[in-house]
């Protein structure tokens, strides 16, 4: 999927309800374990691409700060509340406080795989644009925390 003007919570509502019907169907064939590892690998997999193909169209002159220059996109029409904690040239970090993604998968039915569907990006979409950034998270609302704690670092092209 390459860039839209269309707000990313839009772009993962259209997709969840694609998502639900397949997921349903092979939960009922499968069984929900392997149900969930295929939309996993499937949302890693597109997550990873969708991170180049960001990249790419800044030509490939990646940053820790171009990423978080992207994070307006996800927070669209209010679809996240942050707290910012720290922005330097090799950390970024912050708290989510409200995510509208899970209020939407939670109305949908589809919270158990919420955190595959969106949560899950978030860690390979910034491997895809550029392999130096990492994350750390160690909880998220979707699966029940108080907030969500992104905590972002940039490598040195050496190591």
């Amino acid at each position: 999927m390459s860039k839209t003007d269309l707000p990313i919570l839009e772009q993962r509502r259209i997709e969840a309800n694609i998502i639900k019907p397949i997921y349903e169907q092979m939960k009922a064939e499968i069984g929900a374990d392997r149900a969930r590892r295929i939309i996993s690998a499937a949302i890693t997999k597109n997550a990873i691409e969708q991170g180049a193909a960001y990249a790419k169209s800044e030509g490939g002159d990646t940053s820790l700060e171009s990423f978080h220059a992207l994070l307006p996109q996800w927070k669209a029409n209010g679809a996240l509340e942050v707290d910012m904690l720290e922005e330097t040239e090799t950390s970024v970090n912050y708290n989510v406080t409200r995510c509208q993604y899970a209020e939407m998968y939670q109305e949908m039915g589809l919270a158990e795989i919420g955190h595959l569907l969106s949560c899950g990006r978030d860690g390979t979409f910034c491997k895809g644009y550029d392999p130096r950034i990492s994350l750390v998270r160690t909880q998220t609302i979707m699966q029940g925390a108080s907030h969500c704690d992104f905590r972002y670092s940039l490598k040195d092209r050496e190591t």
